[in-house]
Protein backbone atom coordinates (compact mmCIF):
# COMPACT_ATOMS: atom_id res chain seq x y z
CA UNK A 1 0.00 0.00 0.00
CA UNK A 2 1.04 3.90 -0.29
CA UNK A 3 3.23 2.65 -3.25
CA UNK A 4 2.53 4.73 -5.85
CA UNK A 5 1.90 7.78 -3.49
CA UNK A 6 5.24 7.19 -1.96
CA UNK A 7 7.06 7.37 -4.82
CA UNK A 8 5.26 10.09 -6.22
CA UNK A 9 5.85 12.36 -3.12
CA UNK A 10 9.55 11.28 -2.93
CA UNK A 11 10.09 12.40 -6.34
CA UNK A 12 8.70 15.62 -5.78
CA UNK A 13 10.62 16.41 -2.42
CA UNK A 14 13.75 14.25 -3.87
CA UNK A 15 13.97 17.39 -6.59
CA UNK A 16 12.84 19.90 -3.95
CA UNK A 17 15.65 19.23 -2.08
CA UNK A 18 17.97 19.61 -4.68
CA UNK A 19 17.30 23.46 -4.90
CA UNK A 20 19.76 25.40 -3.33
CA UNK A 21 17.38 28.04 -3.11
CA UNK A 22 13.67 27.51 -2.91
CA UNK A 23 11.57 30.17 -4.86
CA UNK A 24 7.47 31.10 -5.07
CA UNK A 25 7.56 28.74 -8.52
CA UNK A 26 9.59 25.72 -6.55
CA UNK A 27 6.89 26.23 -3.81
CA UNK A 28 4.11 26.13 -5.72
CA UNK A 29 4.95 23.35 -8.68
CA UNK A 30 5.49 20.75 -5.82
CA UNK A 31 2.21 21.99 -4.27
CA UNK A 32 0.13 20.87 -7.68
CA UNK A 33 2.70 17.73 -7.45
CA UNK A 34 1.43 16.98 -3.87
CA UNK A 35 -2.43 17.81 -4.76
CA UNK A 36 -2.26 15.21 -7.94
CA UNK A 37 -0.59 12.70 -5.34
CA UNK A 38 -3.36 12.81 -3.43
CA UNK A 39 -6.13 12.99 -5.41
CA UNK A 40 -4.55 10.06 -7.25
CA UNK A 41 -4.44 8.01 -3.89
CA UNK A 42 -7.87 8.41 -3.40
CA UNK A 43 -7.66 10.80 -0.54
CA UNK A 44 -11.02 12.30 -0.11
CA UNK A 45 -11.15 16.05 -2.27
CA UNK A 46 -11.81 18.01 0.88
CA UNK A 47 -8.95 16.57 2.50
CA UNK A 48 -6.62 16.97 0.16
CA UNK A 49 -7.56 20.90 -0.40
CA UNK A 50 -7.12 21.61 3.29
CA UNK A 51 -3.89 19.65 3.39
CA UNK A 52 -2.30 22.00 0.52
CA UNK A 53 -3.50 24.97 1.80
CA UNK A 54 -2.04 24.53 4.98
CA UNK A 55 0.84 23.25 3.43
CA UNK A 56 1.39 25.88 1.23
CA UNK A 57 0.95 28.49 3.44
CA UNK A 58 3.58 27.33 5.84
CA UNK A 59 6.16 26.43 2.51
CA UNK A 60 6.09 29.97 1.90
CA UNK A 61 7.03 31.21 5.33
CA UNK A 62 10.14 33.66 5.88
CA UNK A 63 11.44 31.21 7.64
CA UNK A 64 11.90 28.33 4.99
CA UNK A 65 12.56 30.81 2.09
CA UNK A 66 15.24 31.98 3.82
CA UNK A 67 16.77 29.25 5.72
CA UNK A 68 19.98 27.30 4.37
CA UNK A 69 18.28 24.28 3.41
CA UNK A 70 15.06 25.11 1.79
CA UNK A 71 14.22 22.04 0.75
CA UNK A 72 14.66 19.97 3.53
CA UNK A 73 12.65 22.16 5.26
CA UNK A 74 9.35 21.54 3.14
CA UNK A 75 10.00 17.87 3.41
CA UNK A 76 9.70 18.39 6.83
CA UNK A 77 6.84 20.21 7.23
CA UNK A 78 4.80 17.56 4.55
CA UNK A 79 5.85 14.67 7.03
CA UNK A 80 4.41 17.20 9.92
CA UNK A 81 1.06 18.15 7.84
CA UNK A 82 0.56 14.68 6.97
CA UNK A 83 1.24 13.43 10.87
CA UNK A 84 -1.07 16.17 12.09
CA UNK A 85 -4.18 14.47 9.34
CA UNK A 86 -3.20 11.19 10.58
CA UNK A 87 -3.89 12.05 13.82
CA UNK A 88 -0.75 13.03 15.47
CA UNK A 89 -0.55 10.59 18.49
CA UNK A 90 -1.56 6.85 18.67
CA UNK A 91 -5.20 6.88 20.35
CA UNK A 92 -4.94 4.02 23.23
CA UNK A 93 -7.89 1.63 23.86
CA UNK A 94 -10.11 2.85 27.14
CA UNK A 95 -10.63 0.10 29.82
CA UNK A 96 -12.97 0.30 33.04
CA UNK A 97 -12.28 0.41 36.60
CA UNK A 98 -14.41 -2.16 37.00
CA UNK A 99 -13.59 -5.05 34.77
CA UNK A 100 -15.17 -6.75 31.91
CA UNK A 101 -14.57 -4.06 29.27
CA UNK A 102 -16.59 -4.68 26.55
CA UNK A 103 -15.25 -3.51 23.15
CA UNK A 104 -17.77 -3.35 19.87
CA UNK A 105 -16.47 -4.60 16.36
CA UNK A 106 -18.92 -3.20 14.06
CA UNK A 107 -18.67 -2.53 10.62
CA UNK A 108 -19.58 -3.49 6.51
CA UNK A 109 -19.87 -7.34 5.69
CA UNK A 110 -16.36 -8.41 3.93
CA UNK A 111 -14.51 -5.94 6.11
CA UNK A 112 -12.92 -8.34 8.05
CA UNK A 113 -14.57 -7.81 11.79
CA UNK A 114 -14.23 -11.48 12.66
CA UNK A 115 -10.74 -11.75 11.79
CA UNK A 116 -9.46 -8.43 13.61
CA UNK A 117 -11.51 -9.56 16.81
CA UNK A 118 -8.94 -12.66 17.01
CA UNK A 119 -6.54 -10.50 16.33
CA UNK A 120 -7.21 -8.09 19.09
CA UNK A 121 -8.03 -10.56 21.35
CA UNK A 122 -4.23 -11.94 20.78
CA UNK A 123 -2.84 -8.72 21.19
CA UNK A 124 -4.50 -8.11 24.46
CA UNK A 125 -3.55 -11.29 25.83
CA UNK A 126 -0.12 -10.54 24.91
CA UNK A 127 -0.80 -7.23 26.96
CA UNK A 128 -1.77 -9.12 30.08
CA UNK A 129 -5.44 -9.13 29.28
CA UNK A 130 -7.70 -11.73 29.84
CA UNK A 131 -10.30 -11.99 27.01
CA UNK A 132 -13.69 -13.38 25.93
CA UNK A 133 -14.81 -12.99 22.65
CA UNK A 134 -18.43 -13.65 21.25
CA UNK A 135 -20.24 -13.63 17.96
CA UNK A 136 -23.61 -11.89 17.91
CA UNK A 137 -23.78 -12.55 14.48
CA UNK A 138 -26.71 -14.82 14.33
CA UNK A 139 -27.20 -14.31 10.21
CA UNK A 140 -24.44 -16.23 9.00
CA UNK A 141 -24.77 -19.64 9.31
CA UNK A 142 -20.77 -19.89 9.66
CA UNK A 143 -20.13 -16.58 11.85
CA UNK A 144 -20.17 -18.43 15.45
CA UNK A 145 -17.78 -21.36 13.75
CA UNK A 146 -15.45 -19.16 12.29
CA UNK A 147 -14.71 -17.78 15.35
CA UNK A 148 -14.79 -20.81 17.13
CA UNK A 149 -12.06 -21.89 14.42
CA UNK A 150 -10.04 -18.38 15.47
CA UNK A 151 -10.68 -19.51 19.53
CA UNK A 152 -9.41 -22.48 18.84
CA UNK A 153 -6.46 -21.78 16.76
CA UNK A 154 -5.23 -19.08 19.62
CA UNK A 155 -6.03 -20.87 22.82
CA UNK A 156 -8.66 -18.26 23.44
CA UNK A 157 -12.19 -18.89 24.94
CA UNK A 158 -15.24 -18.00 23.14
CA UNK A 159 -18.67 -17.81 24.48
CA UNK A 160 -21.46 -20.01 22.69
CA UNK A 161 -25.15 -19.61 24.06
CA UNK A 162 -28.47 -21.44 22.76
CA UNK A 163 -30.19 -18.16 21.99
CA UNK A 164 -30.51 -16.17 18.74
CA UNK A 165 -31.03 -12.65 19.73
CA UNK A 166 -28.11 -11.10 19.09
CA UNK A 167 -28.47 -8.13 21.96
CA UNK A 168 -29.43 -11.17 24.55
CA UNK A 169 -26.18 -12.86 23.28
CA UNK A 170 -23.95 -9.94 24.29
CA UNK A 171 -25.66 -9.49 27.36
CA UNK A 172 -25.52 -13.36 28.47
CA UNK A 173 -21.59 -13.12 27.28
CA UNK A 174 -20.60 -9.60 29.41
CA UNK A 175 -22.22 -11.41 32.94
CA UNK A 176 -20.50 -14.62 31.82
CA UNK A 177 -17.15 -12.43 31.35
CA UNK A 178 -17.74 -10.77 34.63
CA UNK A 179 -18.54 -13.61 36.94
CA UNK A 180 -15.38 -15.82 35.14
CA UNK A 181 -13.27 -12.78 36.02
CA UNK A 182 -12.65 -12.02 32.07
CA UNK A 183 -11.52 -8.62 31.75
CA UNK A 184 -12.29 -7.77 28.37
CA UNK A 185 -15.46 -9.22 26.13
CA UNK A 186 -15.09 -8.61 22.35
CA UNK A 187 -18.33 -8.63 20.61
CA UNK A 188 -17.91 -9.28 17.21
CA UNK A 189 -20.95 -8.43 15.45
CA UNK A 190 -22.95 -8.92 11.95
CA UNK A 191 -21.75 -7.24 8.79
CA UNK A 192 -24.71 -4.83 7.63
CA UNK A 193 -24.97 -1.76 5.14
CA UNK A 194 -24.75 1.27 7.18
CA UNK A 195 -28.10 2.70 5.54
CA UNK A 196 -30.08 -0.93 7.01
CA UNK A 197 -31.79 1.22 9.75
CA UNK A 198 -33.22 -1.86 11.46
CA UNK A 199 -29.63 -3.61 12.05
CA UNK A 200 -27.71 0.02 12.92
CA UNK A 201 -31.13 -0.07 15.76
CA UNK A 202 -29.55 -3.42 16.80
CA UNK A 203 -26.02 -2.10 17.05
CA UNK A 204 -27.15 0.88 19.11
CA UNK A 205 -29.22 -1.87 21.71
CA UNK A 206 -25.87 -3.98 21.81
CA UNK A 207 -24.04 -0.92 22.72
CA UNK A 208 -26.39 0.44 25.10
CA UNK A 209 -27.04 -2.56 27.16
CA UNK A 210 -23.31 -3.05 27.33
CA UNK A 211 -22.76 0.57 28.32
CA UNK A 212 -20.06 0.18 25.83
CA UNK A 213 -17.40 3.58 25.37
CA UNK A 214 -15.42 1.81 23.34
CA UNK A 215 -17.01 0.75 19.72
CA UNK A 216 -14.50 0.33 16.70
CA UNK A 217 -15.14 0.01 12.87
CA UNK A 218 -13.56 -2.21 11.02
CA UNK A 219 -12.68 -0.93 7.79
CA UNK A 220 -11.25 -2.31 4.97
CA UNK A 221 -8.71 0.13 3.28
CA UNK A 222 -9.13 -1.51 -0.23
CA UNK A 223 -12.35 0.04 -0.22
CA UNK A 224 -11.24 3.76 -1.15
CA UNK A 225 -13.91 6.48 -0.13
CA UNK A 226 -16.08 3.83 0.34
CA UNK A 227 -14.47 3.08 3.90
CA UNK A 228 -14.76 7.07 4.57
CA UNK A 229 -18.84 7.15 3.45
CA UNK A 230 -19.48 4.28 5.33
CA UNK A 231 -17.21 5.19 8.80
CA UNK A 232 -19.39 8.67 8.77
CA UNK A 233 -22.32 6.98 8.66
CA UNK A 234 -21.21 4.71 11.26
CA UNK A 235 -20.15 7.33 13.43
CA UNK A 236 -23.31 9.53 13.34
CA UNK A 237 -25.48 6.39 15.01
CA UNK A 238 -22.95 4.70 16.88
CA UNK A 239 -20.00 7.72 18.26
CA UNK A 240 -17.45 5.52 17.25
CA UNK A 241 -14.28 5.33 19.67
CA UNK A 242 -11.88 4.17 16.97
CA UNK A 243 -11.47 2.34 13.67
CA UNK A 244 -9.13 -0.94 12.97
CA UNK A 245 -8.17 -0.47 9.44
CA UNK A 246 -7.97 -3.63 7.50
CA UNK A 247 -5.85 -4.58 4.10
CA UNK A 248 -3.19 -2.17 4.79
CA UNK A 249 -0.85 -4.67 3.41
CA UNK A 250 -3.14 -4.81 0.46
CA UNK A 251 -2.43 -2.94 -3.38
CA UNK A 252 -4.70 -0.17 -2.30
CA UNK A 253 -4.13 3.51 -3.13
CA UNK A 254 -4.47 4.05 0.65
CA UNK A 255 -7.17 7.27 0.61
CA UNK A 256 -8.84 5.56 3.07
CA UNK A 257 -6.21 5.69 5.70
CA UNK A 258 -5.59 9.51 4.93
CA UNK A 259 -8.72 10.33 4.65
CA UNK A 260 -10.98 8.28 7.31
CA UNK A 261 -9.56 10.34 10.42
CA UNK A 262 -9.98 13.89 9.41
CA UNK A 263 -13.93 13.19 7.36
CA UNK A 264 -14.95 11.44 10.65
CA UNK A 265 -12.79 12.64 13.92
CA UNK A 266 -12.58 9.18 14.69
CA UNK A 267 -8.49 8.12 14.90
CA UNK A 268 -7.44 4.88 14.00
CA UNK A 269 -6.56 2.90 16.70
CA UNK A 270 -4.75 -0.17 15.03
CA UNK A 271 -3.93 -1.44 11.32
CA UNK A 272 -3.81 -4.94 9.74
CA UNK A 273 -0.92 -5.42 7.54
CA UNK A 274 -1.51 -8.85 7.18
CA UNK A 275 -3.09 -12.18 7.61
CA UNK A 276 -1.79 -13.73 9.98
CA UNK A 277 -3.45 -13.53 13.73
CA UNK A 278 0.06 -11.41 15.07
CA UNK A 279 -0.40 -8.81 12.02
CA UNK A 280 -1.88 -6.27 13.72
CA UNK A 281 -0.37 -3.13 14.74
CA UNK A 282 -0.96 0.13 16.86
CA UNK A 283 -1.39 3.14 14.48
CA UNK A 284 0.94 5.53 15.31
CA UNK A 285 0.95 8.16 12.99
CA UNK A 286 4.51 9.77 12.59
CA UNK A 287 5.74 6.44 11.60
CA UNK A 288 2.72 5.58 8.92
CA UNK A 289 4.15 8.98 7.73
CA UNK A 290 7.68 8.56 7.95
CA UNK A 291 7.00 4.97 5.53
CA UNK A 292 4.28 7.37 3.20
CA UNK A 293 7.94 9.50 2.37
CA UNK A 294 10.34 7.18 2.41
CA UNK A 295 11.78 7.37 5.77
CA UNK A 296 11.69 4.23 7.07
CA UNK A 297 9.81 2.50 10.21
CA UNK A 298 12.75 1.57 12.19
CA UNK A 299 10.44 1.43 15.59
CA UNK A 300 7.73 -1.25 14.85
CA UNK A 301 10.92 -3.30 12.93
CA UNK A 302 12.44 -3.18 16.35
CA UNK A 303 9.20 -3.89 18.12
CA UNK A 304 8.65 -6.43 15.70
CA UNK A 305 12.10 -8.21 16.54
CA UNK A 306 11.62 -7.99 19.98
CA UNK A 307 8.77 -9.44 20.48
CA UNK A 308 10.13 -12.81 18.43
CA UNK A 309 13.57 -12.85 19.67
CA UNK A 310 15.09 -14.76 22.00
CA UNK A 311 17.39 -12.58 24.23
CA UNK A 312 19.13 -15.41 25.56
CA UNK A 313 19.49 -17.09 22.33
CA UNK A 314 20.89 -14.34 20.49
CA UNK A 315 23.57 -13.77 23.25
CA UNK A 316 24.46 -18.01 22.24
CA UNK A 317 24.31 -17.04 18.75
CA UNK A 318 26.93 -13.88 19.01
CA UNK A 319 29.15 -16.04 21.42
CA UNK A 320 29.46 -18.61 18.77
CA UNK A 321 29.88 -15.84 16.11
CA UNK A 322 32.77 -14.75 17.88
CA UNK A 323 34.31 -18.19 18.09
CA UNK A 324 33.93 -18.82 14.23
CA UNK A 325 31.87 -21.45 15.55
CA UNK A 326 28.37 -20.29 13.95
CA UNK A 327 26.82 -24.04 12.54
CA UNK A 328 24.17 -24.51 9.56
CA UNK A 329 21.67 -25.67 12.16
CA UNK A 330 22.12 -21.99 13.97
CA UNK A 331 21.84 -20.71 10.42
CA UNK A 332 18.71 -22.24 9.63
CA UNK A 333 17.35 -20.97 13.61
CA UNK A 334 18.02 -17.73 12.11
CA UNK A 335 16.21 -17.56 9.05
CA UNK A 336 13.06 -18.77 11.39
CA UNK A 337 13.72 -15.69 13.57
CA UNK A 338 13.27 -13.70 10.49
CA UNK A 339 10.30 -15.38 9.04
CA UNK A 340 8.69 -14.31 12.33
CA UNK A 341 9.24 -10.80 11.55
CA UNK A 342 6.43 -11.12 8.98
CA UNK A 343 6.57 -10.78 5.14
CA UNK A 344 10.25 -9.91 3.76
CA UNK A 345 9.12 -7.43 1.45
CA UNK A 346 7.26 -5.90 4.50
CA UNK A 347 10.11 -5.69 6.51
CA UNK A 348 12.41 -4.34 3.95
CA UNK A 349 9.65 -1.65 3.50
CA UNK A 350 9.88 -0.70 6.76
CA UNK A 351 13.66 0.60 5.90
CA UNK A 352 14.49 3.64 5.06
CA UNK A 353 14.86 4.64 1.58
CA UNK A 354 17.83 6.42 1.23
CA UNK A 355 21.82 6.10 1.45
CA UNK A 356 22.80 2.64 1.14
CA UNK A 357 18.98 1.07 2.02
CA UNK A 358 18.22 2.78 -1.08
CA UNK A 359 16.28 0.29 -3.47
CA UNK A 360 15.90 -2.76 -0.94
CA UNK A 361 12.04 -2.33 -0.59
CA UNK A 362 12.06 -3.00 -4.18
CA UNK A 363 13.55 -6.13 -3.57
CA UNK A 364 11.40 -9.04 -5.05
CA UNK A 365 11.59 -12.01 -2.21
CA UNK A 366 10.24 -15.23 -3.11
CA UNK A 367 9.29 -16.73 0.59
CA UNK A 368 9.22 -19.92 -1.16
CA UNK A 369 13.34 -19.98 -1.14
CA UNK A 370 13.57 -19.87 2.29
CA UNK A 371 11.20 -23.07 3.05
CA UNK A 372 13.89 -24.67 0.46
CA UNK A 373 16.77 -23.31 2.71
CA UNK A 374 15.76 -24.96 5.65
CA UNK A 375 14.55 -28.13 3.91
CA UNK A 376 18.21 -28.23 2.71
CA UNK A 377 19.53 -28.04 5.98
CA UNK A 378 16.78 -30.31 7.41
CA UNK A 379 18.13 -33.36 5.31
CA UNK A 380 21.72 -32.92 6.73
CA UNK A 381 22.89 -35.16 9.65
CA UNK A 382 23.66 -33.42 12.52
CA UNK A 383 27.66 -34.08 11.82
CA UNK A 384 26.84 -32.40 8.26
CA UNK A 385 25.20 -29.25 10.17
CA UNK A 386 27.66 -28.69 12.83
CA UNK A 387 30.61 -28.75 10.42
CA UNK A 388 30.11 -27.97 6.78
CA UNK A 389 33.96 -28.99 5.96
CA UNK A 390 32.68 -32.40 5.56
CA UNK A 391 30.45 -32.01 3.07
CA UNK A 392 31.78 -33.58 0.18
CA UNK A 393 29.95 -34.23 -3.49
CA UNK A 394 28.47 -37.77 -2.63
CA UNK A 395 27.21 -35.97 0.60
CA UNK A 396 25.54 -32.92 -1.44
CA UNK A 397 23.94 -35.41 -3.87
CA UNK A 398 22.20 -37.56 -1.06
CA UNK A 399 20.72 -34.07 1.04
CA UNK A 400 19.59 -32.61 -3.00
CA UNK A 401 17.76 -35.75 -2.58
CA UNK A 402 16.64 -35.87 0.64
CA UNK A 403 14.98 -32.22 0.14
CA UNK A 404 13.68 -32.43 -3.38
CA UNK A 405 15.91 -29.62 -4.36
CA UNK A 406 18.98 -29.90 -7.20
CA UNK A 407 22.22 -30.14 -5.94
CA UNK A 408 23.10 -26.62 -7.64
CA UNK A 409 20.94 -25.50 -4.25
CA UNK A 410 23.19 -27.12 -1.87
CA UNK A 411 26.09 -25.98 -3.38
CA UNK A 412 24.39 -22.33 -3.28
CA UNK A 413 23.28 -22.67 0.18
CA UNK A 414 27.26 -24.05 1.38
CA UNK A 415 28.73 -21.13 -0.59
CA UNK A 416 26.66 -18.53 0.64
CA UNK A 417 26.74 -19.75 4.29
CA UNK A 418 30.35 -19.73 4.21
CA UNK A 419 30.37 -15.62 3.05
CA UNK A 420 27.49 -15.27 5.60
CA UNK A 421 30.09 -16.81 8.44
CA UNK A 422 33.07 -14.22 7.02
CA UNK A 423 30.33 -11.46 7.39
CA UNK A 424 29.46 -11.95 11.00
CA UNK A 425 32.76 -12.59 11.96
CA UNK A 426 33.81 -9.48 10.29
CA UNK A 427 30.56 -7.57 11.89
CA UNK A 428 31.37 -8.92 15.47
CA UNK A 429 34.56 -7.67 15.44
CA UNK A 430 33.92 -4.10 14.42
CA UNK A 431 35.51 -4.20 10.78
CA UNK A 432 33.49 -3.90 7.94
CA UNK A 433 35.17 -4.14 4.68
CA UNK A 434 34.77 -1.87 2.08
CA UNK A 435 32.91 -4.17 0.29
CA UNK A 436 30.92 -7.13 2.33
CA UNK A 437 29.82 -10.72 0.52
CA UNK A 438 26.73 -10.31 -2.04
CA UNK A 439 24.16 -12.34 -0.39
CA UNK A 440 21.11 -12.65 -2.89
CA UNK A 441 19.56 -15.69 -2.35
Amino acid sequence: MFESLSERLQKTLRNLKGEGRVSDRHVQESMREIRMALLEADVHFKVVKEFVASLKEKALGEDVLKSLTPGQQVVKLVRDELVELLGREPSELEFKKVPPTPIVLVGLQGSGKTTSTGKLAQWLSRQGRRPLMVSTDVYRPAALDQLRVIGEALELPVFESESRDPVQLAKEAFAHSRNMGFDVLLVDTAGRLHIDDALMTELEQIRRELSAEEVLLVADAMTGQDAVNSAAEFNRRMQLSGVILTKLDGDARGGAALSIREVTGTPIKFIGVGEKYEALEVFHPDRLAGRILGMGDVLTLIEKAEGVADEEQARVVMDKIRRDEFTLADFRDQLRQIRKLGPLEQVLGMLPKMGPLRGLDKVKIDEKQFAHLEAIINSMTPKERASYKVINGSRRKRIAKGSGRPVSEVNRLVKQFIQTRKMMKSVSKGFLGKKLPKLGW
